[in-house]
């Protein structure tokens, strides 16, 4: 009924204003900058996954030069809304889950192996490597995590946030040696946001939302469709789901003598 879109749209004018408030929030906290990592979820399962929510078999087809799949859509919002956040414009990027990489390791978005320069590079390298890709698996956020954790203690301990985009079809074994990584990397200054693209289910994400044994909740699922669809400020809103958490997060990694 018309009500309950006015009611909708009411919670979503109030939300929306609230991006502002998330960054300053983050400012409060003491955190005006800060380093961002991502990472790119090849698996096979990527494949089939967009049936419902994006009208297409695979959730990394892609449209000429557009911004057309939920992955570039996700990077392109990041760069609107996290880019004055990030100190240097420096985002190491990486791939995992591919035929090469499987639940192993991670692949660099550029041939270089440097970071991308800026969203805009991190949204062309995407381009360039979806055309050649492999999608594999099984899907491990282990080495991706891994991979931050070794960024942030080369960069002398400071605060990095590593965002994962992914379908988010994690097998149970590594589900159960994610939760172990992240009990580890809640003893360093690295918060994850994991976005959630595609039809899910997401319940798996949500768990690993229990902070379990950790020193601090380092994570934070956010899910794409869910949060944007239909809604006037999509992209306020992906990102103020994604930022929610940085404030206390920064906080108490602040209070933990982390930083």
């Amino acid at each position: 009924s018309s009500a309950d879109e006015k009611q909708d749209e009411a919670s979503i004018i109030e939300r929306f204003s609230s991006f502002e408030e998330v960054t300053n929030a983050c400012r409060t906290a003491g955190l005006d900058r800060c380093n961002l990592i991502l990472g790119i979820d090849y698996s096979a399962s990527n494949e089939w996954q967009g049936r419902k929510t994006f009208g297409q078999g695979c959730l990394h087809k892609t449209s000429g030069n557009k911004v057309y799949n939920p992955y570039q859509k996700v990077i392109w919002v990041l760069g609107q809304t996290l880019a004055p956040f990030d100190e240097d414009g420096r985002i190491p990027s990486f791939g995992f889950a591919d035929y090469e990489t499987r639940n192993k390791t991670i692949f660099s978005l550029t041939k270089s192996g440097l970071p991308c320069q800026g969203f805009s590079e991190v949204l062309d390298c995407y381009n360039q490597v979806v055309e050649f890709v492999y999608y594999g698996g099984p899907t491990s956020f282990v080495p991706i995590i891994d991979k931050a954790m070794k960024i942030v203690i080369n960069s002398d301990n400071n605060y990095h946030i590593l965002i994962v985009i992914t379908d988010g079809q994690l097998p149970e074994e590594e589900f159960s040696k994610t939760q172990k990584t992240l009990v580890k990397a809640s003893q360093l200054p690295l918060s994850i946001i994991v976005i959630g693209v595609g039809d899910g289910p997401w319940d798996k994400m949500q768990r690993l939302e229990n902070p379990d044994k950790r020193y601090f909740n380092n994570f934070r699922f956010v899910e794409y469709h869910k949060t944007t669809n239909k809604m006037k400020h999509p992209d306020a809103l992906l990102a103020l789901g994604a930022l929610m958490d940085i404030p206390d997060q920064y906080k108490r990694i602040a209070e933990l003598g982390y930083i």
